[in-house]
This record gives C-alpha cells, sequence and structure tokens, in this order.
C-alpha cells in the first residue's frame, strides 16, 4: 500500500487555510487569505516561508526574473493560494510550474473565492 506524501502536514496546512476560511468567508482579495493564513502557520508554530523569491532557468541559464509562490511550507510543500469563483487550468499550470522551479514533489492549490474552501493536491514526479 502506498503511503500519501506529506499526509499530516497536508491536513495542518488545509485545517489552517479552513479556520481562516470558516472566520473571514469568500470575498477578500488574495493578500488578506495570505496574512490571515501565515497567522494561522505562526499560531500553529508550521514552519513557513512567505513568498520565497524561486530562481527559474531557461537552458540552464539563471533569468533575472524569479517565481514567488505564495508559501513554501516545511521546506518542502509548495502552497499558491487564490480568491477567485473557480479554478481553472491557468491556476493548474501555474501550482506545477512552482513546483518545477522550486525541485518539489507536493504543492497545494488552495482557492478561498467559493462559498465552501476548495483545494487541490498536486504530485510533481522530480525524477
Amino acid at each position: 500500500m502506498k503511503k500519501l506524501l506529506y499526509k499530516n502536514e497536508v491536513f495542518e496546512i488545509v485545517g489552517a487555510a479552513i479556520n481562516v476560511h470558516k472566520e473571514l468567508g469568500p470575498g477578500f482579495l488574495e493578500a488578506v487569505y495570505q496574512e490571515a493564513l501565515e497567522i494561522e502557520f505562526e499560531d500553529s508554530k508550521m514552519p513557513y516561508i512567505s513568498q520565497p523569491e524561486i530562481g527559474i532557468y531557461f537552458k540552464k541559464r539563471k533569468l533575472k526574473k524569479y517565481y514567488q509562490p505564495d508559501f513554501l511550507v516545511q521546506d518542502e510543500i509548495v502552497i499558491e493560494i487564490k480568491a477567485i469563483k473557480v479554478l481553472g487550468n491557468i491556476e493548474e499550470a501555474q501550482l506545477i510550474n512552482a513546483l518545477k522551479c522550486c525541485n518539489k514533489k507536493l504543492g497545494l492549490l488552495i482557492n478561498f473565492g467559493e462559498t465552501s474552501l476548495k483545494w487541490k493536491r498536486y504530485i510533481y514526479n522530480t525524477n
């Protein structure tokens, strides 16, 4: 039987996002949810980096531009948050690109813009 990658960590992250959504509800800008989720992470003592600058490479050369995911949690889980009506292919592609840039296996896409919190888990094969 396969073990779920970062099962407990994802449970904690989603729980924190649910707490934020339960208190704030939909309708705020993404930056509001970003700050509120930071407070949840701090209160639960979850190690995170907010909006880290991740290098992007093209033909093995580092670009001047960089990628900035919303969070990197426990140095392993990339989180992109949104505050939109419905998640689509563009948001999913953004998370997959973040996983590639960060060379990480697990990403979470969390949307605070719907009446119920929506989230998706993505696994990226780094091999």
